[in-house]
Parts: structure tokens; sequence; C-alpha cells
């Protein structure tokens, strides 16, 4: 089945979101353990998240 233009749209933000991530990973061995921690506890209280996402996509958008 052909995508369409939506979603391949979204496909590059997901794209984009691997890039982001990524480049969280390189900074996070000079981080020191109170910024890691920040920075974990801000990713999990993120509205939605990637989790969140997935489990919408995986109940057929429900």
């Amino acid at each position: 089945m052909p995508a369409t233009g939506e979603l391949i749209r979204l496909m590059n933000y997901v794209d984009d979101i691997s890039a982001t991530l990524r480049r969280i990973g390189t900074s996070i061995p000079t981080m020191t353990a109170e910024e890691r921690a920040r920075l974990a506890d801000y990713m999990r209280k993120s509205d939605p998240n990637y989790d969140s996402v997935l489990q919408q996509l995986d109940a057929g958008g429900k």
C-alpha cells in the first residue's frame, strides 16, 4: 500500500524525534547526576510522551 503524504510527514517527525534522542544520548556522559535526574523527570512528565502515543497507535487511535 502506498504511503500518503500525511504518513510520510509523520514518519519524518519520528526521524526528528530519533535525532533528538540521539543528541540527548550523546550528552548524557557529560551531565551530572542531578542534571540526568532532572532531565529524566522532565521527559517522564512530558505529555504526550513517546510511550503514550505508541499505546494510542496500538489501541487503534482511541
